[in-house]
C-alpha cells in the first residue's frame, strides 16, 4: 500500500489531502491516527463540496473525513469483497485488521479483473417458502433479508463479479415484490428477464428450464440454475470452468453431509448373525446444493410450461448415457429454508 494515500488525520491540510489523491490511484486519501489506525476517508468529491464550501487549500481536512467508513477485514474473502462493494456502490475499500490498523486498501477495478460473460443465469425464486412460516406469509423467500439486503440482491451481486449480467428470475408466488425491487435491473448493473409462474400451479424445480430457449432461441453458452434462497460464496467461473474440462451436458455443486443415525447399527451377515454394533455412527453423503450449470441441449429436452423437477431433469440426462459431473461447493453455503438456517446466515454474513 502506498504511503501517498495515508494521511495524518490531525494534521494534514485540504492541500495535502488532494497531493494525496492525485498521486495515488484509489481516487481518495486515508485519515490515520497515531499506530495507522484508520478513522476516515477523503474522496475528490470530498474536497470538492469543501472549497465550493469557502475553504482554503491551507485548512485542515479534518473537518470533511468521511469518519466511520465502510471496511474490509484481513480475512474477508475477494468474493465477499466484491460483493460489499458492489452493494455499497464504492470503488475502492480500506482493509483493516483486529486493532483497526489499515493494512491494505483493495480497489474494485483491481478485484474485478474480469471479462463479461456470454452466459446466462436462472434463479429460482418462485417457491412459498412456507417452512419460513410467518416471516413468508408477505415477503417471498428470496426478498428476506440477510446482512442489510435480501438474498437475492446479494446473489444477483455475486453474478455479476463474476461478469454474468444476463440474469433471469422465475417468480410466482408475491412475485411482484422481486420485479418491483429489482426491475430491468438497469440500477444493478445487469439485464434481469421474468418467468413468470401460475402460484396454483407452479412449474417445479426443473419447469423453467424448459422456457428459457423461448427467450434465448440462440443460446448455445452453458446455463447457470440456482436456487433463490441461497446465501454462497462460491467461485462461479471455477465451477464453470470444471463444467467445460469435465465435458459434461450438466454439473451439480455439492457438498458432503453428515448426520448422526441416532441409534445403535448392527452390523449382520448373510446368516443373519449379529457381527458387531455401532452405537450412533456418522454417515456422510455427497448432496446436491441447488446450483447447477446445463448445456443449452439439456434445455431444449425439458417440456416448457410444464411442471417438471430438476431431479428428473438429471435422471434423463443420466438415463440417456449424457455425462454429469459434480462440483464441491467447498465456500459458505447455507440454504435459508428454515427459522434456525435464516438465524444462521444472519450471524454468519
Amino acid at each position: 500500500m502506498p504511503l501517498s494515500i495515508v494521511l495524518d488525520a490531525n494534521s494534514a491540510s485540504i492541500q495535502d489531502a488532494m497531493a494525496a489523491i492525485d498521486q495515488g490511484s484509489a481516487s481518495a486519501a486515508f485519515a490515520v491516527t497515531a499506530g495507522e489506525i484508520l478513522v476516515g476517508i477523503v474522496t475528490d468529491g470530498d474536497i470538492r463540496r469543501a472549497i465550493l464550501g469557502g475553504a482554503h487549500l491551507s485548512d485542515p481536512i479534518k473537518p470533511y473525513i468521511q469518519v466511520n467508513p465502510v471496511v474490509a477485514r484481513e480475512l474477508d474473502s475477494r468474493n465477499a469483497i466484491l460483493d460489499l462493494m458492489q452493494a455499497r456502490e464504492i470503488w475502492q475499500i480500506p482493509v483493516v485488521n483486529e486493532d483497526g490498523k489499515l493494512v491494505a486498501v483493495h480497489l474494485l477495478r483491481e478485484l474485478l479483473g474480469r471479462v463479461d460473460r456470454p452466459n446466462v443465469a436462472l434463479i429460482l425464486a418462485g417457491g412459498r417458502g412456507t417452512r419460513l412460516g410467518p416471516i413468508t406469509n408477505s415477503l417471498p423467500k428470496p426478498m428476506v433479508s440477510v446482512a442489510g439486503k435480501p438474498i437475492l440482491e446479494r446473489l444477483i451481486n455475486h453474478l455479476l463479479g463474476y461478469g454474468i449480467s444476463h440474469i433471469v428470475i422465475s417468480v410466482g408466488y408475491l412475485g411482484d415484490a422481486i420485479a418491483d425491487h429489482f426491475g430491468d435491473g438497469s440500477q444493478f448493473g445487469c439485464e434481469i428477464t421474468y418467468l413468470w409462474e401460475d402460484p396454483e400451479n407452479p412449474l417445479g424445480t426443473g419447469g423453467p428450464l424448459g422456457n428459457l430457449p423461448k427467450l434465448f432461441p440462440e443460446l448455445s453458452a452453458p446455463v447457470l440454475v440456482m436456487n433463490g434462497d441461497l446465501v454462497t460464496q462460491f467461485d462461479v467461473a471455477a465451477m464453470f470452468d470444471h463444467h467445460e474440462q469435465a465435458g459434461a451436458v450438466g454439473t451439480l455443486g455439492t457438498f458432503s453431509y453428515t448426520h448422526e443415525v441416532p441409534y445403535g447399527v448392527l452390523q449382520v451377515n448373510d446368516s443373519g448373525r449379529v457381527e458387531a454394533i455401532v452405537e450412533k455412527p456418522l454417515r456422510q453423503e455427497l448432496v446436491s446444493g441447488g446450483i447447477y450449470i446445463f448445456n443449452p441441449s439439456v434445455l431444449r429436452k425439458v417440456p416448457p410450461d410444464t411442471f417438471f423437477p430438476i431431479t428428473q431433469v438429471l435422471t434423463d440426462c443420466i438415463d440417456g448415457g449424457d455425462k454429469v459431473s459434480v462440483w464441491s461447493l467447498s465456500e459458505d453455503w447455507i440454504d435459508v429454508g428454515r427459522p434456525q438456517d435464516l438465524a444462521k446466515a444472519r450471524g454468519q454474513f
